[in-house]
């Protein structure tokens, strides 16, 4: 991809205000952004996923900025270690978003553009919760092997364009998916990656992920 600016490939570490919390992230903002990404993180993962990040990477390549965040606090991340708990509470994980969204809108470096998310596993039922939230702010949303299920009665209320994409050998979560996409009612696509698994760590399936991500969000968040 043709890269739109020098910059395209520098983050800056920021704290993001939640309640009664900070969120640790990371913003990138190439020269020239033609929108923003605030990626939601699957169950067990940060920002500092290697494979959301490659996305990211490419994102940006693209001409798009990206904010990765830990959507739970090092303490919390403790917790849920121990329990498995937190990465399933869609509720506190979709109002963190929000937050989350509210501050990228008053961040000068983000403000002027519109906003996308990037949802893995559990974090793309978050996405969708929070979107639903949010109407008006937020202009797509791409899962990665996500779990839409998890949005439960916010599917249908979900206005931006949305795309899944599942391996095609992560049998269950293609039906969930199947099940979702029956539910959401804007502009949607269902995208199987051929031989890929849940995590998409076969040779060139990533890659594809990042391709298909980059071309949804350019197309719906590009004035």
């Amino acid at each position: 991809m043709e890269r739109k600016g020098k910059q395209w490939s520098e983050e800056r570490p920021v704290r993001i205000p939640v309640g009664a919390v900070e969120l640790e992230g990371n913003l990138g903002v190439p020269e020239g952004a033609a929108g923003v990404v605030l990626f939601a993180h699957g169950s067990g993962s940060g920002r500092h996923s290697p494979r959301n990040r490659y996305v990211a990477r490419v994102l940006r390549e693209a001409g798009l900025a990206t904010l990765l965040i830990d959507l739970l606090t090092r303490e919390e991340e403790e917790v849920d270690l121990r329990t498995g708990y937190l990465r399933f509470d869609i509720g506190l994980l979709a109002d963190r978003l929000a937050d989350a969204t509210g501050w990228l809108i008053e961040n000068p470096d983000a403000r002027d553009l519109r906003i996308g998310y990037f949802g893995a596993s559990t974090g793309a039922g978050a996405a969708l919760v929070a979107a639903a939230e949010r109407p008006d702010e937020v202009g797509a949303i791409v899962s990665r092997g996500g779990r839409p299920d998890l949005a439960g009665e916010a599917l249908p209320l979900v206005k931006a364009p949305t795309l899944l994409i599942v391996g095609g050998n992560d049998v269950p979560v293609i039906g969930m998916n199947e099940e979702a996409m029956e539910r959401l009612r804007m502009e949607k696509e269902l995208e199987i990656v051929p031989g890929a698994t849940h995590l998409f760590e076969e040779p060139g399936a990533l890659e594809e992920v990042a391709r298909l991500a980059a071309d949804w969000f350019m197309r719906y968040l590009v004035p």
